[in-house]
């Protein structure tokens, strides 16, 4: 008989909150059992700004996930958004001090940690730290050093830091419906997982995550991430403009949104009929109108994503294009404008490393959650997001890194 364990992830969005409980077998193959999606409350630009009102969405999102599966969350991977998030590269270099001079697991700790030593506000605390590159000797681009000979070992790390308080109130929020954080991920590394093939991030590719309140950037470049980055420009001000624009309240604007908003419109097929009606108010919109402002929005926010790379490197970079994924992506016609304004390959990310997921779970909306709960199954050793392939124990000095936002105050450990 086969034993199936569970792993659960929760992705705290502006707009949304989306619990996934998830059965594991063995053997690593994953199905959805249960599915919570609830409207957020509290959030604002991905940060808690109401803990009460942020607690009750997420309990309800639980609820609802273990309701339609039978299974109790104890424990969960959460996302982490926002505009307090910033990466940078940095590098760290030890020497090698052995007779043998025989680079070993115990040198690749000590690079790691002197990896760590980067100027930071102290407000500001690792999330991730992921390494790139090694160098041994001066010898470049070395995946694993272990086992190598050499004088001078040295690493090329991407470093992900968050306000300790915006994470610590999002870690409270869940704590205090009873679940325990297994760990906290980057909502653009989680969202990698689930929307990028392997040969994309080996080219080299741009993932932007449109949500709610932020636009999460990560570019993979040789299996590996490259940069990350935070515009504050997303669903929510698309959805403002277009209230402003035409006279909306907010409800009803993102109602228009969704059902009539393209990027690409066809303009002569509502030549006869430009008006179109507005929900429970009895007046007409332009269609025309409402669509201008979409698209004008919608061309600013890629500029904004590709002024986070260097001109000078773009086309050696990320030949692999842009992949847009989250909720926004869903815009009619999105891809057709991103290779019209940006000159380069553009597409759409729906989640496509999992199996077993219903077709309503393929939405790009659901990236991130499902990018989490494959974070969580993907084996320790060979993830490349979380250690570039180092051993485990190392990946667990990463992990408790990250830990310092999820482990409670002694005081606060009522469980």
């Amino acid at each position: 008989m086969r034993k199936w364990k569970t792993v659960s992830a929760i992705d705290v969005g502006t707009t949304k909150v989306c619990t996934l409980i998830a059965e594991v077998g063995e053997s690593g193959q994953m199905r959805i059992a249960g599915v919570g999606l609830v409207p957020s409350k509290g959030l604002h630009k991905g940060m808690v700004v109401n803990i009460n009102e942020a607690k009750e969405s997420i309990r309800e999102s639980v609820k609802k996930a273990e309701q339609s599966s039978g299974y109790r969350v104890d424990s969960a991977y959460v996302g982490v958004t926002g505009r307090h998030i910033s990466g940078t590269n940095n590098r760290g270099m030890v020497a090698v001090t052995r007779n043998d001079r025989l680079v070993r697991p115990d040198d690749l700790r000590r690079v790691l940690q002197n990896a760590q030593s980067l100027k930071m506000p102290s407000e500001q605390k690792i999330l991730h730290m992921i390494p790139r590159r090694y160098g041994v000797d001066g010898q470049e681009d070395v995946q694993n050093p272990v086992g190598m000979h050499g004088f001078k070992l040295d690493v090329e790390t991407h470093v992900i830091t968050a306000a300790a308080s915006s994470v610590q109130n999002l870690v409270k929020c869940i704590r205090g419906v009873g679940v325990d954080v297994e760990d906290l991920v980057f909502e653009a590394l989680a969202s990698s997982e689930a929307v990028l093939t392997q040969d994309e991030k080996q080219a080299g590719v741009i993932l932007a995550d449109i949500g709610g309140g932020t636009t999460d950037i990560s570019v993979f470049k040789d299996g590996a991430i490259w940069q990350t980055a935070i515009v504050p420009v997303a669903g929510y001000q698309f959805t403002r403009d277009i209230a402003i624009g035409l006279g909306l309240p907010f409800e009803v604007a993102e109602q228009m949104k969704k059902k009539y908003g393209t990027v690409m419109p066809v303009y002569e097929t509502k030549a006869e009929n430009d008006a179109i009606p507005v929900p429970n108010n009895g007046h007409n919109v332009s269609y025309q109108g409402l669509c201008d402002i979409v698209r004008a929005r919608m061309e600013e926010l890629l500029r904004l994503i590709i002024l986070e790379l260097p001109r000078t490197e773009q086309d050696a970079l990320v030949p692999g294009g842009l992949v847009l994924t989250g909720g926004s992506s869903n815009l009619a016609g999105i891809d057709a404008l991103g290779r019209d304004v940006l000159k380069m390959p553009v597409r759409v990310g729906n989640p496509i490393n999992m199996n077993g997921i219903g077709d309503n779970l393929t939405d790009p909306a659901y990236a991130t959650a499902i990018g989490l709960l494959l974070w969580g199954v993907k084996p320790q050793s060979v993830s490349n997001n979380r250690s570039g392939g180092l051993s485990s124990n190392l990946v667990n000095l990463v992990s408790r890194i990250r830990g310092l936002f999820s482990k409670p105050a002694p005081q606060q450990q009522q469980k």
